[in-house]
């Protein structure tokens, strides 16, 4: 049997055991796990495994000390709302949950269960911590990135793709992190001699509509910034900056897997043993109140060369150079 299906037996099998499971074997602490994806997506796949190997590695071992109540709840606000409250309501010494639409539904439901988020763009901003050094209630965990990235997507492109001259910059409005990634971008702009403009996301005909007006003019390029309807919306967005040749800048290395030009962001699974860490922190007695939310340790850059060539680009060798990873 494959690694990662084992994992889905094991993680599912976990997820199934009755709750008289706990009374059974009073030394069992137990881990909860909201997930906006769903089972058999392969990236998730891999940041759980790299949590549960994380955690085994600091002593916890599913069967044996720790059981793991996991929720699949795909990108369904609606149903991110549904498991969050079963969730809560089980009790669990700590839910692990990523990205500000698991986080804010687990946050409504309870304020007594700590929650640890591996990934979060901007959790001051969202109103899940009262500061980055003290978080002060029970959610703590690890930021994505911090604003200032956003410069550094724009350089990318212009190094990828030096004839842009136009940039459309997708965000999503509705969080707080999609008007401070903007700002940085437009704040950049002027000194790489581009012209930005700004396309709120909602849902995807507006994203193709938008994606399709900005490309009637010639020069342009696409960055998009990082948010759950982007991630949700993955592959339109790949197929539009390859339909209407738009050299693009992503915030996660999936997209350039998927068949984007250039990624530039934080080592996902990194992130989630860091939360390991921290979830092995609170089951051994500390609180997430105590327990600073930290900016990433590793960012990763990847390039996708099969691309490249289909726009007509010649990667710099100094980028190439750089890259992480390469995709050909």
């Amino acid at each position: 049997m494959r690694r990662r299906d084992f994992l889905g037996v094991l993680v599912g099998a976990a997820a199934a055991w009755p709750v008289a499971g706990r009374a059974q074997h009073g030394e069992q602490r137990r881990i909860g796990m909201l997930l906006p994806a769903t089972s058999n997506d392969p990236h998730y796949q891999t940041y759980v495994e790299a949590f549960l190997q994380a955690l085994e590695q600091s002593g916890w071992t599913i069967g044996r000390n720790v059981r793991i109540d996991t929720r699949w709840a795909t990108t369904d606000a609606a149903e991110i709302r549904r498991h969050a409250a079963e969730l809560a309501a089980l009790a669990p010494d700590v839910i692990l949950a990523p990205a500000a639409t698991t986080v804010g539904p687990l946050l409504q439901a309870t304020r007594t269960v700590p929650v640890v988020f591996p990934t979060l763009v901007d959790p001051v901003g969202a109103g899940f911590v009262d500061s980055l050094a003290r978080p002060g209630g029970n959610a703590t965990g690890f930021m994505n990135f911090e604003y200032s990235i956003g410069g550094k997507w724009l350089e990318l492109l212009k190094e990828i793709a030096p004839g842009v001259t136009r940039v459309a910059v997708l965000r999503y409005a509705a969080t707080p992190s999609g008007v401070g990634q903007f700002g940085i971008i437009q704040s950049v702009a002027p000194s790489l001699r581009l012209e930005v403009t700004l396309v709120n996301m909602r849902d995807a005909p507006e994203i193709e509509r938008a994606v399709a007006a900005f490309a009637r003019a010639p020069n342009g390029g696409l960055i998009v910034t990082a948010s759950p309807l982007a991630q949700r919306h993955r592959d339109l967005i790949v197929t539009l900056a390859a339909r209407h040749k738009l050299p693009a800048v992503y915030f996660d290395r999936v997209f350039a897997a998927a068949g984007g030009l250039i990624s530039y962001g934080p080592d996902y699974i990194d992130q989630y043993r860091r939360a390991a860490a921290y979830v092995d922190r609170i089951l051994k007695g500390e609180k997430p109140a105590d327990l600073p939310v930290q900016a990433p340790n590793k960012f990763e850059l990847a390039i996708n060369l099969k691309t490249a060539k289909t726009l007509g680009l010649t990667v710099p060798p100094a980028l190439l150079a750089r890259a992480n990873e390469v995709i050909e």
